[in-house]
């Protein structure tokens, strides 16, 4: 919502740290509108992950708004006085209700409350140019795949991903394959398949007997909290090992001390999140596995040590030119890394600025 609403939008923070003031109350000579002082010739209009770290930055300053200081404005003062009401109405008036919704605040009189969240991981289950994964008659389809991952997000939309997939190609492939393939009903009864059934009932089990003292969500918002602090938008080779480190402890604690209750006999939904968490810290660990290894800056991926003098991100494409396809190589065994070459016939690599 934010991101169409930047359109027209002016971001800002109080100049001074700990300003709890109401934002009209804020004059105009102590407001710091920093994606305009920082980025002159694009102010408001700087790329999605630009704007985002930039906003992350000033809150760490302790200069964020609302509760927590985990905000920044989005002042529509400006737009109302250049555009007039009606106009702004017409054009984002769905969005201002629902935010009103949500906060109470009406956004035509009061600046709205922003903050960056994460919401994809840039990656997803490796396909071929079918959509079938490497599991026969497995197709993944939308954001779930990782075929656009990273090369959409960042300059075309997350929904055109699912709506070509599931228009043009699925339609296309799925069919020709069960025509061809003729796959059988499941064997059940292969080793392979009892193995894996056993597996899934012994963690299920294990889950059950633990009666802890933690609940799942205390464990998700910690995992949460540790991979936005070490490998979000802005991470490092320190803070990558630090999470490296602090994940298995976690996973241990989990495995441990986490409270489901209920029986196996029926729906139990603190077990399935369980169940989806214990998955949540394996793949944690994969996305700083991942991103330790990419030791450079490019689009939403920002490495600390890889940045230019002026704090804008520098790419490194002479190393990192390819996309990652990580293997599960069993059970205790560290993933194995694909390299796929990345290739630009017509719109050449070059490094980003917005000054």
């Amino acid at each position: 919502m934010s991101e169409s609403l930047r359109n027209d939008g002016r971001v800002w923070v109080p100049k001074k740290k700990g300003d709890t003031r109401r934002p009209n109350d804020i004059p105009e000579s102590e407001r710091d509108y920093y994606l305009e002082r920082r980025y002159p010739s694009f102010g408001n209009l700087v790329p999605r992950d630009v704007a985002s770290r930039a906003a992350k930055e000033v809150c760490d300053e302790g200069r964020g708004v609302g509760p927590g200081g985990h905000g920044v404005y989005l002042d529509f003062a400006d737009a109302i006085a250049r555009l007039g009401l009606d106009n702004v109405r017409e054009k984002y008036g769905n969005l201002f209700e629902i935010y009103e919704r949500i906060t109470g605040d009406d956004a035509y009189r009061v600046p709205m409350r922003i903050y960056p969240a994460p919401h994809y991981t840039m990656g997803g289950l490796w396909v071929d140019y079918h959509l079938m994964s490497t599991i026969p008659g497995l197709f993944v389809a939308g954001e779930a795949n990782f075929s656009d991952q990273g090369a959409n997000r960042l300059g075309a939309s997350a929904l055109m991903q699912g709506l070509s997939d599931g228009y043009f190609i699925i339609p296309a492939t799925v069919p020709d394959y069960v025509a061809t393939a003729k796959p059988e009903k499941v064997d059940t009864s292969h080793a392979a398949f009892r193995e894996a059934e056993e597996d899934v009932r012994r963690r299920t089990d294990t889950l059950l007997k633990v009666d802890g003292r933690r609940t799942v969500d205390s464990f998700h918002r910690e995992l949460g909290r540790l991979m936005w602090d070490n490998c979000g938008m802005a991470r490092s080779d320190a803070s990558l090992r630090r999470a490296l480190a602090k994940i298995p402890e976690l996973r241990e604690e989990f495995h441990r001390n986490v409270r489901v209750l209920g029986t196996g006999e029926e729906l139990n939904q603190a077990l399935e999140k369980a169940g989806r968490v214990a998955d949540f810290l394996e793949l944690a660990e994969l996305m700083c596995l991942d991103a330790l290894h990419r030791a450079e800056s490019c689009g939403g991926h920002f490495r600390v040590e890889s940045q230019t003098a002026e704090g804008e991100a520098r790419r490194d494409d002479a190393n990192f030119c390819y996309g990652a396809a990580w293997e599960w190589a069993g059970q205790g065994q560290p993933p194995a890394l694909h390299k796929e070459p990345l290739a630009f016939e017509y719109v050449h690599l070059a490094q980003r600025s917005y000054k």
